[in-house]
């Protein structure tokens, strides 16, 4: 089944805020086999609403709104949809009673711009909302189902989760949706697409691949649509099976699996540590395995060391090899690891030392040059990496490729 998704605020559209609410409501509606076929964002303004709210109707069945319920008068989407259904607003008394206890809680005035959270289109099933003040509303019209959803990202997402997404599965005869998403590193989505081509032309017709890349990784997300689960679950799995074995050593995980939760769970399997030095990256390489949750089992600790007096003075890097061969050098990485491992007492360490840009950068280092090292308990290698001129994005790439190379020795060290 099919839907459309209409997301309200003028704050979007002069990119104030990103909207995000989108891709989740698409995936959790994915999730039970509805499909996102149109989206649009709009202003608030109530043409604007009721243009896009109409011409959705004609596309699909089912069409999500986002946004506009707020108690300030900029907030129109209540009023609009009310007028758009001929129906007047009436006060809801379970949320009148609800938001009037929430505000009384957080010591906030229960005047009359909250206490109108609680009007509601008569002829709308509201949705009770337990994290905010606005309720969602459901409309049914003419076959057709029409649900308003705040804005608020978690607001959404829990009524989604709660209210909207058990009564879509009730309203409708959802057919079968699968989706499984394969993570992959070390291959440019051109690259990439050239080796496994022979295995993307045997797919059978009924299941679509799609690449998915970013700085971090890139997805290979399988979808089969109105095929039988068990079918198309049993096809993904053998699919995804044979492009293991012909990506290798670029193949990190499924799902939400990341280069660094698959090195955190190789780590913590053998009781391991690890240690960070970092120079261009400046704390996002360590950042990323500090967001894994249970990351204390396993990372010790991580030294910044932007300049050559720490890099001198902490981690015990040579000052007459920085002189030698400058501070982005294999010898300077591969040393930078050692010391951080031996301060840190980790058993792993990674270290990075490169110029980000988008200065600093010379004919035989240009912006984007990183040297990466990794100590072990065997020793200490490195490997030169060439990001390209945006400062953001070769910290980025470079702090994935860091995390790579150890992922890439703990696989080998383990026979994998």
């Amino acid at each position: 089944m099919n839907c459309s998704i209409i997301t309200i605020g003028d704050e979007i559209l002069i990119g104030q805020i990103v909207d995000t609410n989108s891709a989740t409501i698409a995936q959790m509606l994915g999730e039970v086999g509805v499909r996102v076929v149109w989206r649009v964002t709009v202003g608030d303004g109530a043409e604007q609403i009721r243009s896009a709210v109409s011409e959705a109707m004609e596309r699909t069945p089912l069409v999500i709104i986002t946004g506009g319920l707020g108690p300030t008068k900029d907030d129109i989407t209540k009023t609009t949809l009310a007028e758009m259904f001929g129906s007047r607003l009436v006060r809801h008394e379970p949320t009148y009673r609800a938001v009037e206890q929430m505000m009384r809680s957080r010591g906030i005035e229960f005047n009359e711009l909250n206490q109108g959270q609680a009007l509601v289109p008569e002829c709308a099933e509201v949705l009770t909302n337990r994290n905010g003040t606005a309720p969602g509303m459901w409309f049914n019209s003419e076959g057709r189902v029409v649900v308003s959803l705040p804005g608020v990202p978690f607001e959404m997402e829990a009524l989604m989760r709660e209210e909207v997404v058990p009564r879509v599965k009730e309203h409708f005869a959802l057919r079968s949706v699968v989706h499984r998403t394969m993570i992959t590193f070390g291959l440019a989505e051109s690259m990439l697409a050239e080796r496994i081509a022979p295995w993307e032309e045997a797919l059978p017709e009924w299941l679509h691949l799609a690449y998915l890349p970013s700085p971090r990784q890139l997805r290979l997300r399988l979808s089969a649509y109105e095929v039988a689960a068990e079918v198309a679950e049993a096809e993904i799995d053998r699919r995804f099976a044979e492009l293991e074995v012909i990506l290798a050593d670029y193949f990190v995980g499924y799902g939400e699996q990341t280069v660094a939760g698959a090195v955190a769970e190789m780590l913590v399997a053998r009781g391991a540590t690890l240690a960070c030095a970092e120079s261009c990256t400046g704390g996002a390489l360590s950042s990323r395995f500090t967001a894994e949750a249970g990351a204390s089992a396993y990372f010790v600790g991580s030294v910044v060391s932007y300049s050559n007096d720490v890099k001198i003075n902490v981690l015990g890097v040579r000052a007459e090899d920085i002189a030698a061969h400058g501070a982005v050098s294999r010898e300077v990485a591969e040393q930078m690891a050692e010391g951080v491992r031996r301060v840190c007492g980790a058993d792993y360490a990674i270290a990075t030392t490169g110029i980000a840009g988008p200065d600093g950068g010379t004919p035989t280092k240009p912006v984007g040059t990183v040297w990466i090292a990794v100590a072990t308990p065997e020793g200490v290698t490195a490997q030169l990496y060439h990001g390209g001129k945006l400062r953001s994005v070769n910290i980025e790439r470079s702090s994935t490729a860091a995390i790579n190379m150890l992922r890439l020795v703990l696989t080998k060290s383990s026979g994998l």
